[in-house]
């Protein structure tokens, strides 16, 4: 009896022991358990099938889960040491290719670019590296600058080992530097063309709406670039109100003016404003003007017609008397 009793208190004070452990373990879960197994189950698959990009997909989707020793004792420290040196391995290999950047995340199918395999190790200088030889190759390509741009978004520093704390990433002020004398650049291109294009202002009323839509869309892209820089799109918009002015000059400004309304409304001035309101106040006073010359024309045409109708009808009832009727 006494055998039985000391048991039984045993299998009691086992059993307060262990319940809140497993309580407390959130490894311990059936959900948790099954999860852990399954990423072990593809860890292993990935590593035996030699795939590097879906290897390294595997390495950074079991980071932070402390489930995994449990069933793999070295599944943790194979991820921690494989993913710098096979993120790097992966990015020389699409740096090479010439795929310097894609703003589609990493992926296990081999088109991941060399930006985001940096980006995902934390190489941020690498990572800047490739950006600006993407954004050199195509030095029009308004997104990928602006990517290129706001690159630090998201970015952070490694957390300090003594106090935890975080603090964001900045690039170093030459990146940027590169990046504002490539925008000015391609600005200057762009006003540039936009001369060439102006110069059909000159021209037919049709001339002017041609070289209109040509030389806008070229100040509009250029000042889109210029934001970018400290002086922002002045100089755009500056020339804009100057191309309005020269076609509210014009003699035939009448079938042009709405030509120069477009320049105005995209200089956005104060100045500017007073124009658009000046030049549609003129639209309105000749559209007003035309439609009373339009019913003088009109009127004249009605006097004239009715007085060839009495003609017509005198010269009948002249014949009909000469002939009898």
């Amino acid at each position: 009896m006494r055998t039985v009793r000391i048991l039984s208190g045993a299998l009691l004070l086992l059993t307060v022991t262990v319940s809140p452990v497993r309580a407390d373990d959130p490894c311990l879960g059936d959900e948790e358990e099954k999860s852990a197994k399954a990423a072990v189950a593809a860890l292993t698959k990935a590593e035996q099938a030699g795939r590097p990009a879906e290897l390294f997909v595997a390495y950074r989707s079991i980071l932070g889960n402390e489930c995994l020793d449990r069933y793999d004792k070295t599944a943790l420290s194979r991820a921690k040491t494989g993913v710098p040196k096979l993120g790097r391995d992966l990015a020389k290999a699409a740096e090479a290719k010439g795929l310097f950047y894609s703003a589609d995340p990493v992926r296990g199918d081999g088109k991941t670019s060399a930006f985001g395999y940096f980006e995902a190790i934390g190489d941020y200088a690498e990572a800047n590296r490739v950006m600006m030889k993407a954004v050199q190759a195509k030095p029009d390509d308004l997104a990928l600058f602006t990517a290129a741009w706001g690159v630090d978004e998201g970015r952070w520093v490694v957390p300090d080992q003594k106090t935890g704390e975080r603090q964001p990433y900045v690039s170093p002020q030459a990146y940027r530097q590169e990046l504002l004398k490539l925008a000015s650049s391609t600005a200057d291109r762009l006003m540039k063309a936009e001369e060439q294009d102006a110069k059909g202002l000159s021209g037919s009323a049709i001339e002017v709406a041609a070289a209109t839509t040509k030389s806008l869309e070229k100040l509009r892209t250029a000042a889109e670039w210029m934001k970018f820089s400290q002086a922002g799109d002045k100089a755009a918009r500056e020339r804009a109100e100057q191309r309005g002015d020269a076609i509210a000059s014009r003699p035939d400004s009448t079938f042009t003016q709405a030509n120069a309304v477009m320049y105005y409304e995209f200089a956005g001035s104060s100045k500017a404003k007073d124009k658009v309101a000046q030049v549609k106040k003129k639209m309105e006073e000749s559209s007003r003007a035309l439609e009373k010359s339009g019913e003088k024309v009109k009127g004249a045409f009605t006097e004239q017609s009715q007085a060839e109708q009495k003609k017509f009808d005198k010269k009948k009832a002249d014949l009909e008397k000469e002939l009898g009727f």
